[in-house]
């Protein structure tokens, strides 16, 4: 009893601090770096992950998932940085996806302990996918004379320039295999005995919209960010954004792309006319990503 009245006449209740849960973003595709391209790494969302999480009073860290995907080896170390802080600070992390939580984003979400979805998000597409073009037809129209050397007989294997080689296409298969099982044992291990469905139909490559992704189990739940939060932390939880610097550029919208890191792809002025070829064909590939998904 004396206790209950010495907590109301200093006030303690009120001086006791808000909760908080960090929020951080990690939107775009995924690794692939260019003047006209602006993707996801580890060493441009790293410093956003270790500031998440020495947040004062912090009860979760909250990820907030939008991505196509894109590399599988920034995908596999984003989230295995994720998950070694959550393990060293003992603090629980909650996965929201948004428009799309695909390949390498659904990598990332399983980062998370729980995963939530809007019934319209896109889930999923658990596989690998490698794809290019090829010049060769284009260059015998324009009378342009391939001249490539090299040290090892592999080393031009898949060069756009050269027909297509039955050989080079094997081996590129056998390393998608290589990679999906990869992929595929990190989903067991993070969603375990959560999933509900044949792994034939798991591990397809399909997606589904996010009802669906929590039936199969690769989701827990339909919630909205805000809402789930005050109901498992109290209306007073506090949410703290963790944003990269604003640069002057990105406020211009100058060399920004879908990805909301909060770093610039490039600094130091404008890119080099070579390299504006290759900015193309990456931003031409970026788009596809989001466009498998109708984005």
């Amino acid at each position: 009893m004396f206790r209950t009245i010495w907590s109301l006449l200093t006030f303690e209740g009120l001086r006791r601090p808000r909760p908080e849960v960090a929020v951080l973003r990690l939107t775009g595709t995924i690794g692939g770096f260019g003047p006209l391209r602006s993707g996801m790494s580890l060493a441009s969302v790293e410093p956003l992950i270790e500031r998440a999480f020495v947040q004062k009073h912090l009860k979760a860290v909250a990820l907030v998932v939008n991505s196509p995907g894109g590399s599988p080896a920034q995908s596999a170390l984003i989230a295995k940085r994720i998950r070694d802080l959550a393990r060293e600070k003992e603090i629980p992390v909650l996965a929201f996806c948004e428009d799309v939580a695909a390949s390498g984003g659904y990598w990332l979400a399983c980062a998370a302990d729980e995963i939530f979805v809007q019934p319209t998000s896109i889930v999923g597409s658990i596989g690998v996918i490698t794809a290019g073009f090829g010049f060769t037809g284009l260059m015998e129209k324009a009378g342009i004379e391939r001249r490539l050397y090299t040290a090892g007989e592999r080393k031009s294997m898949l060069d756009p320039f050269r027909p297509e080689d039955p050989e080079d296409v094997s081996r590129i298969k056998a390393l998608q295999q290589d990679l999906h099982t990869v992929f595929k044992d990190m989903v067991r291990d993070r969603r375990g005995h959560r999933l509900k469905a044949e792994e034939s139909v798991l591990f397809s490559g399909e997606f589904w919209a996010g009802g669906k992704a929590v039936e199969l189990g690769l989701a827990d739940s339909v919630g909205e960010l805000r809402q789930v939060l005050r109901d498992r932390f109290g209306k007073r939880v506090r949410l703290r954004r963790i944003q990269g610097p604003k640069r002057l550029l990105r406020r211009l919208g100058i060399g920004r792309g879908r990805s909301d890191s909060g770093l610039v792809p490039w600094a130091g002025g404008f890119p080099a006319p070579e390299d504006w070829a290759s900015g193309v064909i990456a931003a031409v590939e970026e788009r596809a990503l989001w466009s498998r998904f109708g984005l």
